[in-house]
């Protein structure tokens, strides 16, 4: 699971406020743009803003790309993804208890098809 930290250093945007903007349907740079302000100039943002938007379940290491997949194939339900990919079953290894984090992006995917 990824820490909170700041990935657009131009305009101070942190790691959740991405996800944020992901659980409200943001699937590209141009969407991050509009939702948080990333600049998409600085380093992190270059190095970074890519692979969160490709990644769903980082306890799993589940892609955007497989979750799509799986509601696609009829997974129709959070629990179902889960099943499926393996994506929200994850265990924080800081507290050892369930993550689940990336539930509501998967919602989100389920709700938009996408």
């Amino acid at each position: 699971m990824a820490k909170n930290r700041v990935i657009c250093t131009k305009n101070n945007i942190d790691y959740l406020s991405i996800r944020k903007a992901m659980t409200s349907g943001a699937r590209t740079i141009e969407e991050l743009v509009e939702l948080t302000g990333v600049c998409t100039e600085c380093e992190g943002c270059k190095s970074e803003l890519n692979a969160i938007l490709s990644s769903v379940c980082g306890c799993k290491k589940v892609s955007l790309e497989t979750v799509v997949n799986a509601v696609k194939n009829g997974a129709d339900t959070v629990e179902k993804v889960g099943e499926i990919t393996g994506a929200g079953t994850g265990v924080d290894e800081e507290t050892g208890e369930e993550c689940g984090k990336c539930k509501g992006l998967i919602q989100n995917i389920i709700d938009l098809g996408r």
